[in-house]
């Protein structure tokens, strides 16, 4: 039996960007691999490289998705091969799940409100989570800022996974913690310049479809993902518009051609 053996290499490194934690993810020119990276949530592109923020970076499930397509690297961010461990942690209580998927979050908010409430149900193993009181969940809070040493990022999003079961699904008055949410770091946006722009295009002007994608990110403004899910019935020539369907936010709205 043949064995597959995959060409192209992925290297993961751990960087630091305008002073926040990335994975970067290096895999040369593969356009499959930057086309499956580029519906990665959060994710930025530039060049053969891509940048996944460190917090929502979970090692077993990127190898999950691209060992098929790569040969993955991942001695720099772990010495230990990528196995998935028993989940040791407590089942969502009843209705948790169901309510984020009726109330339509996105795949990765509701993976990541999963994740973070079961978190907390594990520390607050043995105890009946419907009773657990505003201050032992500000203790909670505390103990992750300052021995976790979570980010603000993930401060909130915990914060917000937990509040939607007292409030959404047991339908419970708001809550207040008295835990402050963390400002959320405020960094310039890398820039390119016009020679950049132009060297990019330039690069792309011998393969039309390439050419015509990033000729359309650049002019329009495109978010990658939203470029990835474009119909020809979305561009409007006679108006010079493009309509966006379900962008960021689940909202529609027209960008100029």
């Amino acid at each position: 039996m043949e064995i597959y053996t995959p060409k192209t290499k992925i290297k993961l490194s751990p960087v630091i960007r305008n002073g926040r934690e990335f994975v970067e993810v290096t895999f040369g020119n593969d356009n499959d691999i930057r086309l499956s990276l580029s519906k990665e949530e959060n994710v930025l592109l530039v060049g053969g490289r891509a940048y996944l923020p460190a917090e929502d970076f979970v090692l077993a499930e990127f190898f999950d998705r691209y060992v098929k397509m790569a040969f993955i690297d991942y001695s720099a961010i772990k010495e230990t091969a990528p196995r998935k461990e028993e989940d040791k942690r407590p089942p969502l209580p009843e209705g948790y799940l169901e309510k984020l998927q009726q109330v339509r979050y996105s795949d990765h908010t509701v993976r990541v409100y999963t994740s973070y409430f079961r978190d907390f149900q594990q520390h607050f193993e043995g105890c009946k989570i419907e009773t657990v009181t505003p201050g032992e969940i500000n203790g909670y809070l505390l103990y992750l800022i300052h021995e976790k040493n979570i980010s603000s990022c993930q401060q909130n999003q915990r914060i917000n996974a937990i509040k939607f079961y007292y409030e959404k699904v047991l339908g419970q008055e708001r809550r207040c913690y008295k835990v402050n949410r963390a400002k959320r770091e405020k960094t310039l946006p890398d820039v390119l310049s016009k020679e950049e722009i132009k060297k990019i295009l330039d690069a792309t002007v011998t393969d039309l479809r390439f050419f015509c994608m990033f000729s359309i990110l650049y002019s329009a403004g495109l978010r990658i993902s939203e470029l990835l899910e474009l119909k020809p019935g979305d561009i409007n020539e006679s108006r010079s518009l493009i309509r966006v369907r379900q962008g960021k936010g689940k909202k529609d709205r027209y960008t100029l051609l």
